[in-house]
């Protein structure tokens, strides 16, 4: 008799059987027991963005493993050192956990990366439960900054319930599949510091001004877990949600010190002091030289990444240089903060060539001849690329007047880009191609992706930082056309 199966249960079944196979052969000839350090790691990538997958573990690349013809692949990790990794394709990314033994595969859709995931084989269930509570935990971030506009009291009762919730589930998860202590351990922590990032973001998400006031009317001990925070966890760096703990909880313990010497002023995250005041608190606290130079980038960089005082970009940078020891990490902000102090308001926009879909290489400012707009755009940051090219459709009815110019940054092929456009029926004569990705985008600074040049009909910028999603635009765009 017949059976006809889906193309995930065959997928499943090829690689059960393969990693079987595999183990067999791995196994001593003369019987004797194999040494348990090794696990096997296995998965199909529909609509990959790239031919491979990269496993790092610690920040350090393991391997970069190929996809064969049918966008699979297996592999064996050799001296297995058990605890969280993470897989990348494209710019997506997402942690697993590999324990002695484990032969997990994983089944994924580039359009819709985390919310496809799925877990089988050896090691699945805890790895299916970590997904499941990140996906829990992206929903309930919406909720929590709801629960925000209440008062300290209020608030402090409703988180609290929820990490209720949470270890109620883990006790029932633990008493049906008894998993191993490294396993709670993550699991604990996840709990733990989603918690504390939700008591963190409080000030800054409530809706009051003065943030000062906010903090005197907490409850006395709606901070008291901070005292058993450890600053330098080493096995927990690189975790999402360890690190934006940290980024919260530094913030708002800067919030305080800055308050200080401002006198109660009105709150400006933006403030060059208060971001200085939050490098030194950084470079204080943290002692481990991986975990602190990764927040002093990521302060610095969101802060210049904003900032549009040449005068103001050189002494955070100053302050950067002096206290991260990481020389890639200098150099890469050295060069960040150059180029948007290039990009000033009334200077002409910088000779970039791009390549359009028929392949023909042009001097970018030979296409700017009236208003006009550039946003930017990557395979890597698939809900922007869509959501982007939306609100540009909307704009081109509203403005006539302006042109609308998408570049694509990335390193693949021009064909690659093409269809992807096609796919979603965005290709149209507005849409390029950096052609030397590298060079321009040091000369441009794109970051955040989110990042949109306005430019007169003269080539002379109006604006070197806005947002194609920013509440202003539109009234810049008519300040753009009134010119």
């Amino acid at each position: 008799m017949l059976v006809q199966i889906t193309q995930e249960e065959f997928m499943k079944l090829y690689f059960t059987i393969t990693c079987i196979l595999l183990t067999l052969i791995s196994c001593k000839k003369d019987g004797n027991e194999t040494a348990l350090d090794y696990a096997y790691l296995g998965g199909e990538i529909i609509n990959p963005n790239t031919k491979h997958i990269v496993l790092s573990k610690n920040k350090t690349i393991i391997d970069t493993v190929k996809l064969d013809g049918r966008n699979r692949f297996l592999y064996k990790v050799d001296k297995l050192n058990k605890g969280l990794y993470t897989i990348r394709h494209g710019g997506e990314f997402q942690l697993i956990l590999l324990e002695p033994e484990d032969s997990l595969l994983f089944r994924l859709n580039t359009l819709d990366f985390d919310e496809s995931l799925v877990y089988s084989g050896k090691g699945n269930k805890k790895n299916n439960y970590f997904i499941n509570e990140f996906l829990k935990n992206e929903q309930e971030e919406k909720y929590i900054i709801e629960l925000c506009q209440l008062d300290g009291i209020t608030f402090q009762k409703r988180v609290d319930s929820l990490k209720a919730y949470k270890l109620k589930a883990l006790e029932h998860f633990t008493n049906k599949y008894n998993p191993s202590p490294l396993f709670l351990k993550i699991a604990k922590a996840n709990i733990d510091y989603s918690y504390y990032s939700s008591k963190e973001v409080y000030p800054f998400v409530h809706y009051g001004k003065n943030k000062a006031a906010i903090l005197n009317a907490l409850p006395n001990d709606f901070y008291d877990y901070r005292k058993d925070i450890n600053y330098d966890d080493e096995f927990l760096n690189g975790h999402h949600i360890y690190n934006k703990f940290l980024r919260y909880n530094l913030s708002n313990l800067s919030l305080k010190r800055h308050d200080i010497h401002e006198n109660n002023a009105c709150f400006d995250r933006k403030s060059l002091c208060y971001n200085l005041d939050r490098l030194k608190i950084v470079d204080s606290l943290i002692g481990n030289t991986s975990i602190k130079d990764d927040l002093l980038y990521h302060f610095a960089m969101g802060y210049l990444s904003k900032s549009k005082n040449e005068e103001h970009n050189n002494t955070l940078l100053k302050s950067y240089l002096s206290k991260s020891s990481n020389e890639k990490g200098k150099k890469m902000m050295s060069h960040y903060t150059n180029s948007i102090n290039h990009l000033k308001e009334g200077l002409k926009f910088p000779e970039i060539k791009v390549v359009n879909y028929n392949e023909d290489v042009i001097k970018i400012n030979t296409l700017i001849d009236s208003p006009t707009v550039l946003s930017f755009w990557s395979h890597k940051y698939f809900e922007h690329f869509k959501e982007s090219h939306y609100k540009l459709k909307e704009l081109k009815v509203k403005y006539p007047e302006v042109k609308f110019i998408a570049i694509n940054i990335d390193e693949y092929s021009l064909e690659q880009s093409k269809k992807l456009l096609e796919s979603h029926g965005f290709i149209n004569t507005s849409e390029f191609k950096l052609n030397n990705p590298n060079e321009a985008l040091e000369i441009l600074a794109v970051y955040p992706m989110t990042k949109t040049l306005l430019i007169d009909k003269n080539k002379k910028i109006t604006n070197s930082n806005t947002n194609i999603f920013s509440i202003h635009l539109e009234e810049q765009l008519l300040g753009l056309i009134n010119r």
